[in-house]
């Protein structure tokens, strides 16, 4: 039998998930860096990578404001988080040259949201054949690409683009 190692999942199974902080609040404070996974900061948003991707690339657009539906947010914070959506399939394009991306949010615990308090979008790059019988049998993913890897090349593309 074939092995696949994913020593980075344990940190993820050993953690208490019972934490009443935000993540995305205390991301918001915390100094950018690949430990923190922020990477771009907007007035009103941010952006930072999922720390457990679906595929690589997977990023999220968050507003700072500690919200749970759209129409919380101002038109600005809104339009902002559009724009910056916007750009992030545009580097994750040039970064990944996915065939495809998943663009939403999950809003409320039964819609699928991980995070149902604090409203964020994901953009996830896709390829033909991104999932495979590890996802069904297993419920593991396997990802080729580490998260500083994925945060460097992920910033370093993002200053290249103009907002």
């Amino acid at each position: 039998m074939d092995q696949i190692w994913t020593p980075w999942r344990m940190k993820y199974i050993q953690e208490n998930h019972d934490s009443e902080d935000c993540i995305f609040c205390m991301a918001a404070k915390a100094e950018d860096g690949d430990d923190n996974l922020v990477f771009h900061r907007g007035e009103h948003v941010f952006m930072i990578l999922n720390r457990y991707p679906y595929t690589n690339g997977h990023v999220m657009c968050v507003p700072y404001a500690h919200v749970d539906q759209l129409h919380a947010l101002s038109e600005v914070a809104r339009s902002e988080m559009m724009e910056m959506t916007s750009v992030a399939v545009d580097v994750l394009h040039s970064v990944y040259e996915p065939e495809g991306f998943n663009v939403g949010m999950n809003l409320g615990e039964v819609a699928g949201a991980g995070v149902a308090d604090h409203l964020h979008v994901h953009i996830v790059p896709r390829w033909g054949g991104d999932t495979n019988f590890m996802s069904t049998i297993s419920r593991t993913r396997v990802l080729p690409e580490s998260l500083p890897e994925t945060y460097r090349r992920v910033k370093n593309a993002w200053e290249k683009f103009k907002l």
